[in-house]
This record gives structure tokens, C-alpha cells and sequence, in this order.
């Protein structure tokens, strides 16, 4: 639920980003500018968590609405240490490329 709410009170701020990388060549660099600060490259970096956490949390949803043993408690309790994982797993990769690892 903090991932939603995270996702939806800065849907602004997202869709802000993404009309400045778009509008054009001036903008876009006004954008990279903006970027290159730290505090904006850890709220996007929290974002980030936040969308790949719901993101596979929604996977998991999707596959247990088709395999309704999922749905068992201790298949429940596996599949969410899953998306934990997997979603960590994620954002260190998205992390390391934000903060130019590669």
C-alpha cells in the first residue's frame, strides 16, 4: 500500500520528469541538470523501489488469481519473500546505473 501511495502522490513530480526529458534538446539537458542532484536522484531512486515493488507485487497477484494454491499461507508467505527479493534485487541494479555504476 505505501508503494501505491508513494507512486500516486508523486505522479506530478513523474509526470513532470518525463514532459522535460521529451519537450525538447534544451529541455531535455535542463532535465540531466536537474537530475545530477543528489536529493533529486534519491526521490527518484525511492520512486523506483516503489514501482518495481508494486509492479512485482502485481505479478504475484496476477499469478495467484490463476493458481488459487498461491493463495495457501505458506505459499503466500514464499511468493511475498519473493517479491521482497525481487524487488530489492531490482532497484540496486536501477541504483547503480542512476548513480552511474554503468
Amino acid at each position: 500500500r505505501v508503494s501505491g501511495a508513494l507512486l500516486f502522490i508523486f505522479l506530478p513530480f513523474l509526470l513532470f520528469l518525463f514532459d522535460q526529458s521529451l519537450t525538447s534538446e534544451l529541455s531535455f539537458e535542463v532535465f540531466r541538470g536537474f537530475l545530477s542532484n543528489i536529493i533529486v536522484k534519491l526521490v527518484v531512486l525511492v520512486l523506483g523501489w516503489a514501482f518495481l515493488f508494486h509492479f512485482c507485487a502485481g505479478v504475484r497477484h496476477l499469478f495467484m488469481d490463476f493458481n488459487h494454491d498461491l493463495a495457501a499461507k505458506e505459499k503466500a508467505k514464499s511468493t511475498s519473500l519473493v517479491v521482497v527479493v525481487l524487488s530489492t534485487v531490482l532497484t540496486i541494479a536501477f541504483a547503480a546505473k542512476l548513480f552511474g555504476a554503468f
